[in-house]
């Protein structure tokens, strides 16, 4: 502490040099900021009648000091000095600003390209526009559970009753026709969520995660828009399974246009949120794999053509990763793959354990194309069974299958990167890390090809996503605003028929 005469001449001296020690930090600042941590830095706005506060931030790791500065979070003597135009400026410069980017062009250049090909036939036929949200809203059990993700965050905005109705606000704002939401915890989905979407129009379907995880996978639909054709749960725990021994869950719905027509398709819509843990690759493609063979089962339709599908959720997996290429490729070849490379979570994976083969047990009934097999009859006996299990040693043995994948034309609606500047996007924010896990993927139209899909999608628009420094600007996810640590995804598809 300085001595008491010492500190009111400092402060004085600050006071008289506070105006033209702005303007200087000013004409330097764009550089001062890039060379500044996001993490510590809050973005740098000039306001009338401005009050700086001067911040010394002192870091163990460099040779030299780094000073911050950053406007006085009040910029009169109370709120209420503050006119009302005023403060929402101010609130809006701490919002995340996105843009829709309008895709739909791409086919009517192509038609113009080529006169008379199948594209142009294809702007002729009848369509159904409607868009899809996947949103992971953030449980509040588990973030109670895991509040060393969220230092970053003043304790208030944390409170649900402050964070619900962020989210249903978000709900008004980007009016999806379909939601598939994650880590819906299921006391809020049967006392808010659920009531207030079906005001908003919607009907909804909830699968709760097994054991005592108190969240879960929802899909709600505008009954304006969709018809309920079935609904099916996939549970991905197994009794006696090792492999399957967690607790997360997805939701298939076969969904129906209300279009005046009756040979209009069914969509397949799929929601689920895959296990966390990096170290557990072959967890998650277990997981993976039964979710693949419900919507298989799912989608085929009597006339043996299938409905377009629509895979929603959080992937825990990152672009590129052999999970993501897996589900973008329809095959994956795992032989020498080690475990905790599968997602991509992280840069130095822990643990050098290879994936099994096969991944996944053949008692599981599902085949290497993710695909049911044929349930297995009761053995006869105890040397039919110890038959039975003796061949299918050898079975594996002899002819291992080394490769995984499956028959769907899927595709994700993000490009995962900015076209601006290469940037990754960024679908999750907290204090640990910033990544994209969340992805759309659909059942993607071919030009001039035949496929055996009654009805083809084609993606119109998305919601832009941002890059790490963006979020951090607004001191990432959660904020005051935004009161999940995932950001909402939305695309507009078209579905032709």
């Amino acid at each position: 502490m300085f001595p008491r005469n010492l500190t009111t001449l400092g402060r004085s001296w600050f006071a008289q040099r506070e105006i033209s020690f702005i303007t200087s930090v000013c004409q330097h600042y764009p550089s001062c900021y890039k060379a500044l941590n996001p993490l510590y830095v809050r973005p740098f706005t000039l306001f009338h009648k401005p009050r700086i506060n001067c911040v010394l931030r002192l870091s163990l790791f460099d040779n030299f000091c780094q000073t911050a500065f950053h406007t006085s979070s009040t910029l009169m003597e109370t709120v209420d000095d503050e006119p009302d135009v005023k403060r929402r400026k101010l609130q809006d410069r701490r919002r995340i600003h996105r843009f829709w980017e309008d895709l739909s062009s791409h086919y009517y250049k192509e038609a113009n390209k080529h006169p008379g090909s199948c594209i142009e036939e294809d702007l002729r036929k009848e369509t159904y526009d409607f868009t899809v949200m996947s949103y992971n809203i953030l449980s509040q059990y588990l973030l109670e559970d895991n509040a060393h993700l969220y230092k970053h965050c003043p304790r208030p905005i944390l409170k649900w009753d402050h964070r619900f109705p962020n989210i249903l606000q978000e709900f008004k704002d980007l009016d999806a026709d379909i939601l598939c939401l994650q880590e819906v915890q299921e006391d809020h989905y049967n006392a808010q969520i659920k009531p207030s979407l079906e005001s908003l129009g919607y009907q909804c379907e909830y699968k709760m995660r097994t054991g005592r995880k108190p969240d879960g996978c929802a899909i709600g639909f505008k009954r304006s828009r969709f018809s309920l054709v079935s609904s099916h749960p996939v549970e991905f725990f197994r009794h006696g399974i090792p492999l399957l021994d967690r607790d997360n869950v997805g939701l298939v719905v076969l969904l129906k246009p209300t279009v005046h027509r009756s040979s209009s398709s069914n969509v397949c819509v799929a929601n689920t949120h895959l296990l966390y843990n990096p170290r557990r690759g072959d967890i998650k493609l277990t997981q993976l794999a039964m979710l693949l063979a419900e919507i298989s089962a799912v989608s085929l339709e009597e006339n043996g053509r299938r409905s377009p599908i629509i895979l929603c959720g959080d992937f825990n997996s990152v672009p590129g990763s052999p999970l993501y290429s897996f589900i973008k490729d329809g095959r994956l070849n795992y032989q020498g793959l080690s475990i905790g490379k599968v997602s991509g979570q992280e840069q130095t994976p822990r643990g050098q354990k290879m994936l099994s083969v096969p991944i996944w047990p053949e008692s599981l009934g599902i085949s290497h194309r993710c695909q049911y097999e044929a349930k297995y009859q009761k053995d006869e006996g105890l040397i039919g069974g110890l038959l039975q299990r003796w061949l299918s040693f050898w079975k594996v043995l002899l002819s291992p299958q080394r490769t995984s994948g499956h028959q769907f034309s899927l595709t994700s609606a993000y490009s995962h990167y900015l076209s601006d500047d290469g940037s990754p996007e960024i679908t999750t924010c907290h204090s640990r890390t910033a990544l994209t896990v969340d992805y759309i993927f659909y059942s993607a139209a071919k030009e001039c090809e035949m496929v055996l899909y009654d009805g083809m999608l084609k993606l119109l628009a998305r919601l832009s996503l941002l890059r790490e420094r963006d979020l951090w600007s607004v001191n990432g996810l959660p904020n005051e605003h935004n009161s999940s640590d995932h950001l909402p995804l939305l695309a507009k598809f078209r579905l032709e028929y």
